[in-house]
């Protein structure tokens, strides 16, 4: 059955009011080519034969839907299933949409690829495919992400990645992300800008999307093998919204299932210091696309605060702020405690250290599991692992004890 929902965005690139291509003119020619070689490659059989191909034989999919058991125990409430991204290759679900774009990459002719990235884990899966096809790979990553995400750094280079800092603003994701379209409108002839998550101007959120769907498409089959009917709750973090676009579209006409989107409290959203653009932002343009994101009074851009770099972005997809709008989703926020206070709670229960980012969606989902009945179902998109993040939860609980 189509309805409104999968038939956007509309060509123009609109899920509504929001998303569109706010960009420089130079650039329209480049994201004309885009959308047009996406479009034929998205009915291409062989284009998706050779994406599911690799996805299994490359990637490891399909990535288990692992009841914890434990955790649910834990929490005393209703079932909590984890779709198990962070067992995919590179450890987390980055590698879909890079290996997809990679493939878009080749078959346009690329042999330069730029990308951008916030906890590494892009980055890395940039480089993975790029090393893969024979391309060359660029990333540009904040001066502080590099510095909380060292480990990813020297990946990224391990696999031939050049890695270049960017000193600018907070030096985090957003900074990334400007000097990797700033690059980009430079050589935009020869180069590929593989964007990490469903944000930019259009094609990006819609192609970034139909990428990251093999998660969703995956964990409707999984429940109902497993449990014989669809979960009540879906729960992922956002940070752009890759992860959680990819688990949400494949449901989004199943309106008996509920979306809960968690997006990175920080220090509290009293203080200022966090990243969450749809609980407390409000509608403007960063990156491209019309969207909720974190700006003043003046529309200047405001700093963000999250313990995880991958959530460290005052922007939001513009599909997510659509189903904020219509109320196809609700979204939350969790703070920098709470995290902390999830991780070590999966890693005792179930044996499973997961991605600060995806601590989040495991903290809203074990406070809302104990307030439902045992016959509910919830599950929590485990969208990465959390080896990246030794150094900064060892640092954080040195503090806080």
């Amino acid at each position: 059955m189509i309805t409104r929902d999968n038939q956007l965005p509309d060509s123009y690139g609109y899920f509504e009011q929001f998303g569109g291509r706010f960009a420089p003119e130079t650039l329209i020619p480049a994201l004309d080519k885009l959308n047009k070689a996406y479009n034929e490659a998205k009915n291409t059989p062989s284009f998706w034969a050779e994406f599911n191909s690799l996805s299994h034989d490359y990637s490891g999919r399909p990535t288990p839907l692992y009841f914890a058991q434990r955790l649910t125990e834990h929490c005393g409430g209703a079932q909590i299933f984890l779709k198990r991204e962070d067992i995919a290759h590179t450890g987390a679900h980055k590698i879909n949409n890079a290996l997809g774009q990679g493939l878009l990459a080749k078959k346009m002719g690329k042999r330069r690829v730029i990308a951008e990235t916030g906890a590494g884990q892009h980055g890395v899966a940039a480089a993975t495919i790029c090393a893969k096809l024979g391309l060359n790979c660029i990333v540009y990553m904040g001066e502080e992400d590099m510095r909380r995400q060292s480990l990813n750094v020297f990946r990224m280079k391990l696999l031939g990645a050049e890695v270049r800092p960017v000193s600018s603003g907070s030096k985090t994701l957003k900074d990334a992300i400007n000097e990797a379209i700033r690059e980009w409108v430079t050589n935009v002839r020869d180069t590929y800008y593989l964007l990490g998550s469903v944000v930019g101007p259009h094609p990006y959120p819609v192609m970034v999307r139909d990428f990251q769907s093999i998660i969703g498409k995956e964990t409707k089959e999984q429940i109902l093998a497993k449990c014989h009917r669809l979960p009540d709750y879906i729960i992922a973090c956002v940070g752009g919204g890759s992860n959680a676009i990819g688990i949400f579209h494949p449901f989004i006409n199943d309106r008996s299932v509920e979306f809960i989107g968690v997006e990175a409290a920080g220090r509290g959203i009293k203080t200022g210091k966090h990243a969450a653009s749809l609980v407390a932002g409000r509608v403007g343009v960063l990156h491209g696309a019309k969207s909720y994101v974190l700006q003043n009074y003046a529309g200047q851009i405001m700093e963000t605060h999250s313990i995880s770099a991958g959530l460290d972005y005052p922007g939001v997809g513009p599909e997510h702020s659509y189903y904020q709008t219509i109320g196809r989703a609700t979204y939350v926020a969790v703070e920098d405690k709470e995290v902390l206070e999830a991780f070590q709670l999966l890693c005792q229960t179930e044996g499973i250290i997961p991605a600060l980012e995806s601590a989040h969606a495991i903290f809203y989902a074990a406070k809302m599991a104990s307030t439902l009945d045992r016959e509910q179902i919830i599950v929590v998109n485990l969208s990465g692992r959390g080896d990246k993040d030794m150094d900064i939860v060892v640092k954080a609980l040195e503090m806080n004890p």
